[in-house]
């Protein structure tokens, strides 16, 4: 067969894998997408049992910092849609582009290996097929990550991703450990139907509310980045509305940030505070040690608990191929703008990014710069060979001044806007 003429295998259908799939066909690269579900979607289909949307689970980003960039969320939704709109949105996609007859669903991909060049893929059951080359988009949020807490817990313990309703709450004492957006959303929950509700953080952090002036407030964050202000001036201005109309966490009960604002994961929540106010969830520090149904914290408290939801992220993970394939780097793989293998020319990592903002967007600019290289190569391109010694360098800039914490939430954190404007002026070299 013709080298041109063999598939792509793109393995996952959702986000990441409908669009890296939209722009290989706009281009005519052959694929196919792989999914271990009956169904495309990802995390985003609820019935997905790998799914890790929780009932109540809407979008933390605005509607056009989140679309894809060539299919606008219908103005119908709320600013915020649901994760029900959410799949609804992915079945339109996927049907305007053609993409659901390129999906094998019910298909588990059990091993990943190179050979002479290629990539062979290993199905289970024991099938196994030959590709041109792979994109890894199946996302990485997908292996839970706990901490590790000296003692043991007598109760009943969950992560995050297997927390679906509030049923399981009621008339409990809970604990929610961790900071991040579902950490806060899962609290609130646990607020209006548990018994008693802690929250419990290693730090301190920034909250910012969903709206701002009767906007999306990272609308409001975008509108400054486009007029380009400086980020000392955006730091000083948000920091001084956030004071003025929502309050610091201090004033409600939360360690003060360790960290200048922007420098983490933003935290979207309109109701942390209200709830905290009202003594509705009471704020605790980092665990000291589990010791049966009763939790030690390090400031010395102790409270009798029945659960614990554990909100603490997940591990990179992606254990069907080898992380010698990967250029692995710690905890996580270490590729040019996070996509692209400083050796292999035939490997990509799609969504593989912890925005400040949207992720569709982004990914779906990753998928077109994809594509043009896969088309430049095969058209043997002078600007083929050029890209190839550009991503042998695996720097990715994390955002024009902005430190991010050291921590593994942290690992492949990206300034959406730069990150953006780096992707586009890339794909125009094309």
């Amino acid at each position: 067969m013709n080298q041109k003429n063999k598939k792509y295998c793109i393995i996952g259908a959702g986000s990441s894998g409908l669009t890296a799939g939209k722009n290989l066909k706009q281009l005519g690269v052959p694929f196919e997408i792989i999914e271990r579900a009956d169904d495309l979607g990802g995390l985003w289909n609820y019935n997905n049992p790998e799914s890790s949307v929780y009932r109540s689970t809407h979008l933390i980003s605005s509607k056009p910092l989140t679309e894809f960039t060539d299919f606008p969320l219908p103005e119908t939704y709320p600013d915020y849609p649901g994760h029900r709109q959410v799949y609804e949105y992915f079945q339109a996609y996927a049907s305007k582009f053609g993409l659901r007859e390129k999906i094998k669903f019910n298909t588990s991909v059990e091993k990943v290996q190179r050979e002479n060049g290629e990539w062979a893929v290993t199905f289970a059951g024991g099938d196994k097929q030959n590709y041109r080359g792979l994109i890894i988009a199946n996302g990485h949020l997908r292996d839970p990550r706990f901490p590790d807490y000296p003692g043991a817990f007598a109760g009943e313990v969950l992560h995050s991703k297997q927390y679906k309703t509030p049923d399981i709450l009621r008339d409990k004492r809970v604990l929610v450990v961790g900071a991040g957006n579902s950490g806060c959303d899962i609290a609130v929950e646990a607020a209006q139907n548990a018994a008693r509700t802690f929250h419990s953080v290693r730090r301190g952090y920034h909250y910012i509310p969903k709206f701002m002036f009767a906007k999306p407030s990272d609308q409001i964050g975008e509108a400054l980045l486009k007029l380009r202000i400086p980020l000392f001036m955006r730091r000083a201005i948000n920091t001084t509305v956030l004071r003025l109309i929502y309050g610091q966490p201090h004033h409600f009960g939360l360690q003060k940030p360790d960290h200048k604002l922007f420098e983490s994961h933003p935290i979207i929540n309109s109701q942390i505070y209200y709830y905290l106010g009202h003594g509705d969830i009471e704020p605790k520090p980092d665990i000291a040690a589990l010791q049966g149904k009763s939790i030690a914290f390090k400031d010395g408290s102790e409270e009798e608990i029945d659960l614990i939801i554990y909100a603490t992220g997940y591990n990179i993970s992606f254990p069907f191929i080898d992380t010698k394939h990967l250029n692995w780097n710690e905890n996580h793989p270490k590729l040019f703008m996070n996509v692209f293998h400083p050796e292999y020319d035939n490997l990509f990592v799609a969504g593989m990014i912890q925005p400040d903002s949207g992720q569709w967007g982004l990914v779906d600019y990753q998928a077109q710069l994809i594509a043009r290289f896969i088309d430049a190569q095969h058209n043997n391109q002078p600007i083929a060979r050029r890209f190839t010694k550009l991503k042998s360098n695996t720097t990715t800039r994390k955002g024009t001044g902005i430190r991010y914490l050291k921590s593994y939430r942290h690992a492949i954190e990206v300034e959406h806007f730069s990150y953006r404007r780096d992707l586009k002026k890339l794909i125009k070299t094309f």
